[in-house]
């Protein structure tokens, strides 16, 4: 199966997940580092790069 450019765009750029409560959260990775993103279910600020499959 051909990996397609855009589609790899749309699920795995700058998709970040929480990791106190795993839910997904799309932001801009220096906003991430610098700890100005934080969870909308938890309110927390620790996040990691989504796994690509």
């Amino acid at each position: 199966m051909a990996k397609i450019p855009e589609a790899q765009n749309r699920l795995f750029k700058n998709m970040f997940v929480c990791k106190n409560c795993q839910s997904k959260i799309r932001s801009d990775t220096q906003k991430v580092l610098k700890g100005l993103t934080k969870c909308r279910k938890c309110s927390k600020k620790a996040f990691r790069p989504l796994k690509k499959k």
